[in-house]
């Protein structure tokens, strides 16, 4: 069994991983969303309001698209469901404070979960919103050098625009490499087809939804056998 992490840790030695993934992530967000024509103050709202990671990276297309606000709020809903249930295992070492406990809700990320459920649960609560905040403030941070190098630098933007899609697809490859299911990845493109044939403006909020509504209904894959026992 994982032992818990000891007492002497810091809070500044566990976010420091993450600030060495949200910095340079964060600036290419900056980066982009400017280069896409959006102001610089703009894209730092953007990480202070909805920091949203990935959300974020997909808002930048589809602003530069002109789509309507309602079309970005509804991907974004459904591209985040997945925190209500990060959420739901953390409700009971939640911070007392009201104000504490809104923004850890709302500052919740994939990484900031992570970090948080390898504390000692007993310690959470009174270490939740500084992590949290600190966790946001790299992103801010990255964003802003980004944005910062967008409205300086002219740089061509053919094939970088492409990064986070070909993030999820080397993502989609190492999931199948480990679970040798394909299943979840012809349903993915069956969701896209969908969608682009029913709306082709809001395909991927469409296909996201598709795929969740598959993922819930599908029964539930045995772990494959790696031969060996594990503590």
């Amino acid at each position: 069994m994982p032992r818990p992490l000891p007492r002497t840790f810091s809070i500044s030695s566990l976010t420091a991983p993450v600030a060495m993934g949200y910095v340079p992530l964060g600036a290419v967000f900056g980066f982009l969303f400017v280069q896409a024509g959006g102001s610089g103050w703009l894209a730092m709202a953007s990480s202070l309001l909805v920091y949203a990671g990935a959300a974020q990276f997909m808002m930048v297309p589809m602003l530069a698209a002109g789509l309507p606000v309602s079309a970005i709020a509804l991907a974004t809903l459904v591209l985040n469901l997945r925190h209500v249930f990060y959420g739901l295992s953390l409700l009971n070492t939640l911070p007392a404070c009201r104000w504490q406990r809104w923004y850890c809700i709302f500052a919740l990320t994939d990484e900031t979960y992570s970090v948080l459920t390898a504390l000692p649960a007993q310690e959470r609560a009174s270490r939740m919103a500084l992590i949290s905040a600190l966790n946001q403030g790299w992103w801010v941070l990255g964003t802003a050098l980004g944005a910062v190098l967008g409205t300086q630098a002219q740089i061509g933007l053919a094939g970088l625009d492409f990064v986070l899609a070909a993030l999820f697809a080397v993502l989609a490859v190492e999931q199948w490499r480990a679970r040798r299911d394909v299943v979840p990845i012809w349903i993915a493109i069956a969701a896209y087809a969908a969608g682009s044939v029913l709306m082709p403006s809001q395909a991927l909020a469409i296909a996201i939804a598709l795929c969740l509504l598959a993922a819930a209904l599908r029964p539930a894959r045995p772990a494959p056998r790696t031969g060996a026992a594990h503590d």
